[in-house]
């Protein structure tokens, strides 16, 4: 196919997009004070947390069955282009400080690598070889799970790395903007959040990305949680990294325990400053030892932990 050809094909494709179509009744939108204009967007926004609640039984699924192969000791891998693989690398660089989980256990692949975060990367996002090559540097495995991400859902990097890593046997996810997209198709798992035009035709940093974020959330947040990364809604494997989640820790150890300062500060003394272990010394009764080999032996799950220290 010619490159005018080619070009002809992909305009056509694009035109039957939702997220790609033109909003006639903002067409003079520039035209109108800013503050009209702002109360345009924010009523546009206001629309996308419905357009996820519409999508929660596909996410659920997805969560489920993330959940249980990361609980084998498999990865959740980000991949995307652009704003999608943007939201992706966000999400997954903020899983260590807020679950302590290890920097390879959630990771996001971007096309174009570490450069196209800043800016633009000529033609990584028309490449499903790249994407392969990046998921075979991972060393993609069964109980991976590969999350392409894509709001037209039809991006060659994030349709490529499903598919890539579908052939390898992992379990792959589909989040696009679009319905009936070829994202979706080549996924297990299809999460086509139809949030509509944008306010700025085809600018889909605006709602199709909020709509991604919303669903990245979920996908790791849930997932941690079910993997006993909290107890009950307390970040209980923060990493204290510094002052602030220091303090925080100490604040999580107290409300989950209602323990005096110097009670909470022994504990966690005794546990190396591991709030979830801490937890377990002074709700538990335990030793940080005992604490310790009581986690590991329920796989990080503090409420089963506490059950062992009461078997009765």
């Amino acid at each position: 196919m010619t490159s005018t050809a080619a070009f002809a094909a992909l305009r056509a494709q694009l035109a039957t997009l939702t997220t790609e179509a033109f909003r006639a009744d903002l067409a003079d939108i520039d035209r109108l004070p800013t503050q009209a204009i702002a109360k345009i967007m924010n009523a546009e926004d206001a629309t996308v947390a419905g357009a996820v609640a519409e999508r929660l039984p596909e996410i659920a699924a997805a969560i489920d069955a993330t959940a249980a192969r990361m609980s084998r000791g498999g990865r959740l891998i980000y991949a995307g282009a652009g704003t999608a693989g943007r939201l992706g690398v966000l999400d997954a660089s903020e899983c260590p400080p807020t679950f302590n989980t290890d920097p390879a256990q959630v990771v996001g692949l971007i096309a174009g690598g570490p450069p196209a975060l800043i800016s633009a990367v000529e033609g990584a996002e028309d490449s499903a070889a790249l994407a392969a090559g990046d998921l075979d540097a991972l060393k993609v495995r069964a109980d991976d799970t590969v999350v392409g991400v894509s709001a037209s859902g039809r991006t060659p990097y994030a349709v490529g790395a499903v598919r890539h890593a579908r052939a390898a046997g992992a379990l792959t996810v589909g989040l696009s903007c679009n319905a009936r997209s070829e994202l979706g198709a080549a996924a297990e798992h299809a999460i086509e959040v139809v949030v509509g035009p944008e306010l700025l035709t085809g600018s889909t940093r605006l709602k199709a990305g909020t709509a991604q974020k919303l669903v990245l959330n979920m996908l790791s947040t849930i997932t941690m949680i079910r993997l006993g990364k909290t107890y009950g809604n307390l970040m209980v494997d923060v990493r204290a990294s510094n002052e602030k989640l220091r303090a925080r820790s100490r604040r999580i150890v107290s409300l989950a325990t209602g323990a005096p300062d110097a009670e909470i500060e022994a504990a966690l003394a005794a546990t190396d400053g591991e709030v979830k272990n801490a937890i377990l010394v002074l709700l538990g009764d335990v030793d940080g030892p005992t604490a310790a080999r009581l986690l590991e032996e329920s796989h990080g799950h503090l409420r089963a932990a506490l059950r062992a220290t009461s078997p009765d």
